[in-house]
């Protein structure tokens, strides 16, 4: 349903291909060009959503969603939006569906969104190639140079990324959202941080990719990543013979680590349950912190944007729901207001 074509099912030359040119894309000089516009779109959600009892979950898979169509396709991706989500989201229903294509059923529509969503990009590529205009963004990335891809890998590995990027970036904002409504201390801090921010670029003009990193934020962000563990688990196989711990793995057996259990192992972090991002001001012991898994097949970009707002969370709040990756019990209904 991806595409036989898409990153998740390679390694090797074909693997390292696609990882370069994902890489490529997602950089901080290549994405520093579309902050203010990722800000932008955060900022045209946060007043759609202003006083409004919310999702927040849905809410930020939209959100997520626009992210991820500007950064694949740029400005380009106003003129094809409504008609990529229409598909996309026809999509991803089918995702976990039974494999039974008959018409009616979910995996016959999901199948018939994934040719029409091919069609849409075989459009896009071939209108950029009559134009000849070299583009900075994920699919300028994939049809550049000697390294650029088939129309088919393409399709395949648009549509990839969307699908690797929009549930477990739309998970993590939710639960950051939860765990800093839960500690008023943690929220202030961020908030005179980012009004310093503020300050200074109102005062020097600065944008926020021109500012230094934001300690105290990417803290928040990396104990989020931690207690979360949105990534439970990745899919390995064993290459070789493996003795670990007093067990044979054998050649060819299936090995899933479970990232979540690294993460909340009293070996590797003292109270593992509590939320506490000040636990990151000293680097974390090598791979005891894996919020996107590791080595060559570790993911390849991630990017937030940074706004300030206030919320409260309405009903139970202790919940933990699974839709497949962990979220808040019923995706954290919100009522958020703008500060003046």
């Amino acid at each position: 349903m991806l595409g036989k074509q898409a990153i998740f099912f390679h390694q090797g030359d074909y693997h390292a291909k696609l990882r370069k040119l994902v890489l490529r894309a997602f950089m901080p000089e290549s994405i520093r060009n579309i902050v203010p516009d990722i800000e932008s779109i955060a900022v045209s959600s946060l007043q759609s959503w202003e006083g409004k009892l919310i999702t927040a979950y849905q809410e930020m898979k939209t959100y997520t969603f626009n992210v991820a169509l500007l950064s694949i396709f740029g400005k380009d991706e106003v003129l094809y939006r409504e008609d990529l989500k229409k598909c996309y989201y026809n999509l991803e229903k089918g995702y976990n569906s039974m494999p039974i294509n008959f018409p009616g059923t979910l995996f016959h529509k999901a199948m018939k969104a994934r040719k029409e969503l091919a069609q849409i990009l075989a459009k896009i590529i071939s209108l950029r190639r009559e134009m000849k205009i070299n583009h900075t963004d994920l699919l300028g990335s994939f049809m550049g140079g000697a390294e650029g891809l088939s129309d088919e890998q393409i399709a395949d590995n648009v549509i990839g990324v969307i699908f690797a990027a929009r549930d477990t970036t739309a998970s993590v904002l939710t639960w950051i959202l939860k765990y800093l409504a839960e500690n008023p201390s943690v929220l202030q801090a961020v908030t005179e941080e980012q009004e310093g921010l503020i300050k200074l670029k109102e005062d020097k003009g600065l944008n926020w990719a021109d500012t230094k990193k934001m300690p105290i934020t990417t803290r928040v962000i990396q104990e989020t990543l931690r207690v979360a563990s949105i990534l439970s688990f990745t899919f390995r196989e064993a290459v070789e013979d493996v003795e670990f711990n007093g067990y044979l793995i054998p050649k060819g057996w299936k090995v899933l680590p479970l990232f979540r259990n690294i993460h909340h192992s009293p070996d590797n972090f003292t109270e593992p349950e509590k939320f506490d991002p000040s636990r990151f001001e000293v680097s974390p012991k090598p791979n005891t912190f894996m919020p996107f898994g590791n080595g060559t097949h570790s993911c390849p970009g991630n990017e937030l944007a940074k706004l300030r707002s206030w919320w409260s969370m309405m009903g139970p709040q202790n919940g933990i729901q699974y839709g497949p990756f962990a979220l808040p019990q019923n995706g954290l209904p919100i009522k958020l207001s703008l500060r003046r």
